[in-house]
């Protein structure tokens, strides 16, 4: 905070104070102590800006519906024909360009922004239609106007109006109209290249939400994350996002468990208040709704005419499915236009410090070699003028373990998801071993524990305050030690014995799992884990460390169909199918692989129910059932991870 100051500031030039006041100095005639009927704020204020390394301008610019949208556009004083970098976000564009009042333009928060800036570009960041100084009605994640909404326009539509009039109104630009942004801003840079405007020549979506069912921000396969309420509420009670999500109580786990289901602490809070909750709760199958809006199904119908390059992080806690899944989607038909970039990174880490991530430590800033060898490259080649050609490969991908950067040829490096050749079997075996290849004999045909939903499996180790609370590390939990997990006796655990040769794997592991439930239905939680050895001489505290490399879920009840919810028929041994997120990883000599197998997520994902109810949002006490759980390993039933193993 700045303190105020006198409305007079003592300055010399040729009159000291008190000799002006003396003589009764005047403004257009008004003596300047006499006090203005307007008060005194101007009704137009110019600051002399002339020492600034850039200019800042704020717009408001019309879509052909005639709503106008609040944009801020900074260019480097020294640009003349500079490219445009546009990013589209419900956060405020405000807070995305503020300088703090700073004449260079180092201090613009975003790390990106501020290298982007000093190499030639003009950013551009615009809020959407309906939040902070927009007109228009907002609407969460707005689907495309052609697909669920009776509506004209959609993100695709806006930026196209928007680079229209940019390439018009901007002197200093070379024409040439880049898109990107991150999460939410990754989603609209997507939306982007649907249907895009000739001037759009880039795009780079950084963990962009591309499907909200399948695995991004509000389901995985059917599970619906709870702790996303908190910022569906904030994101849509006001236009500002000034309404904060509360909570009674310092653990997310007491809360939860307390109200019960999602959708009895939602109405607790007021969310019934909320279309865009309301939505949720009513579509918690992949219907037509989901599938319609799904981007990378969107994407993959017309070929990709934008070169784009796809932004992922291998520990993004909130959309790491999107840029993956676009990529594969639209490879195929994108004429060399579809790029790759996979980052040992949480969400948004690749424009921030990418030295380390939680306990690990890379060895170098991979966030900042990325934009530095990739990404401004990229960009450069694409929207500069007299940009010489670039080499970069279709996929960049960061190989943790041995903690290099490799160019690939394509993604996923092993078997895609599907087919038949490509990856090894790592079978569940009895006695909680692993088995790489082959099955062991097994002298069990099973293992079980039982789930209860009064007791669920935490997702890291408690207490668990609210994921923005100030005292949350939600960023990082995907990299938590997973020993928390493998004490419970409702997980099941099993250990490969010490690898002698590294065991890389560049792709998805896919489960196939041979399981049972006494309920009517079930969440299966799977990890696949590296297992540090016990002694662990670089990093001592890593000793024993458990490092999740993949880990996901699935609602049993989506098994057949995920339009189509259907039991589990009790006591049946059935196989659950699903892929891990994508990994490119090696698991060294001396470390070993782990795989845990669990029947709740909590408080991250609403609790199973463990009996078949039409909507589990609406779950009823009487409802929360125990279930024996066996997983199996007898011959015809071998349940195991296929890993994409490569040499």
């Amino acid at each position: 905070m700045h303190s105020a100051k006198p409305a007079i500031v003592q300055r010399t030039v040729g009159f000291t104070l008190v000799a002006l006041l003396a003589i009764g100095a005047t403004r257009g005639g008004e003596p300047v102590d006499a006090v203005s009927n307007s008060g005194d704020i101007p009704h137009n204020f110019s600051p002399n800006r002339a020492d600034f390394d850039y200019l800042k301008r704020d717009v408001m610019i019309p879509m052909r519906d005639g709503v106008k949208l609040h944009t801020v556009i900074v260019i480097p004083r020294a640009v003349k024909r500079g490219p445009i970098l546009l990013d589209r976000t419900p956060y405020s564009a405000d807070r995305f360009t503020d300088n703090d009042g700073s004449p260079v333009l180092g201090n613009v928060p975003w790390p990106t922004y501020r290298e982007l800036a000093r190499v030639g570009y003009i950013i551009v960041v615009q809020d959407v239609r309906g939040k902070f100084g927009s007109e228009g009605d907002y609407v969460l994640t707005r689907p495309l106007a052609s697909s669920i909404v009776s509506s004209q326009v959609d993100h695709s539509t806006d930026a196209w109006d928007t680079i229209e009039w940019l390439t018009k109104h901007l002197p200093e630009s070379n024409g040439c109209v880049g898109t990107i942004g991150t999460s939410y801003g990754g989603f609209t840079a997507l939306m982007s290249l649907v249907n895009p405007h000739p001037a759009l020549k880039a795009s780079v979506p950084v963990n962009p939400l591309a499907d909200g069912w399948r695995g991004d921000d509000w389901f995985h396969n059917g599970a619906f994350r709870q702790e996303m309420m908190g910022y569906v509420y904030s994101q849509t009670a006001k236009k500002d996002s000034s309404e904060r999500w509360f909570s009674a109580a310092y653990d997310d786990y007491d809360t939860f468990l307390r109200y019960g289901s999602a959708g009895a602490y939602g109405r607790a809070m007021g969310m019934e208040q909320l279309p865009a909750w309301l939505r949720l709760t009513q579509h918690p199958a992949y219907d037509e709704y989901w599938q319609r809006q799904a981007l990378d199904r969107v994407l993959a119908k017309s070929p990709l005419s934008v070169p784009a390059l796809f932004v992922a992080g291998y520990w993004d806690q909130e959309d790491i499915y999107g840029a993956p899944a676009v990529y594969a989607a639209v490879k195929a038909r994108a004429n060399g236009n579809a790029h790759l970039v996979l980052g040992p990174w949480l969400h948004g880490q690749a424009n921030m410090d990418g030295s380390k991530l939680g306990p690990l430590d890379w060895g170098s800033d991979t966030a900042k070699w990325f934009r530095r060898k990739v990404l401004i490259p990229f960009l450069d080649f694409h929207l500069k003028d007299g940009a010489t050609s670039t080499d970069l490969p279709p996929v960049t991908a960061f190989e943790s373990g041995s903690n290099e950067w490799r160019p690939l040829p394509d993604w996923p490096v092993a078997c895609p998801v599907g087919c038949s050749t490509g990856m090894t079997p790592l079978y569940l075996a009895a006695s909680g071993t692993l088995s790489l290849n082959h099955i062991s004999p097994a002298t069990e045909a099973f293992d079980e524990y039982v789930s209860d939903p009064m007791k669920p499996v935490t997702y890291r180790s408690p207490p668990l305050p609210p994921i923005y609370a100030p005292s949350s590390k939600w960023s990082d939990w995907l990299v938590d030690d997973q020993r928390f997990a493998a004490v419970r006796p409702d997980v099941l655990v099993y250990r490969s014995e010490v690898l002698r040769e590294p065991v890389k794997i560049s792709g998805q592991p896919i489960v196939h799992l041979f399981a049972s439930t006494s309920g009517t239905d079930s969440d299966w939680v799977v990890k696949l884990i590296d297992l540090y050895p016990e002694t662990f001489s670089e990093k001592p505290e890593l000793g024993g460390y458990q490092l999740a490399i993949a880990m996901d879920i699935l609602r049993g009840r989506y098994r057949d169909n995920p339009a189509k919810p259907t039991p589990i028929p009790a006591g049946t041994v059935l196989e659950y199918r699903f892929a891990l997120p994508n990994a490119n990883h090696v698991f060294l000599p001396g470390h070993r692989v782990m795989v845990q197998v669990q029947s709740s997520w909590f408080p991250l994902y609403d609790r199973n129910p463990q009996s078949y109810v039409e909507n589990i949002f609406f779950a009823q006490p009487r409802d929360y059932r125990k279930a024996t759980q066996r997983v199996y390993h007898a011959p015809g039933r071998q349940s195991y991870l296929a890993l994409p193993v490569v040499q």
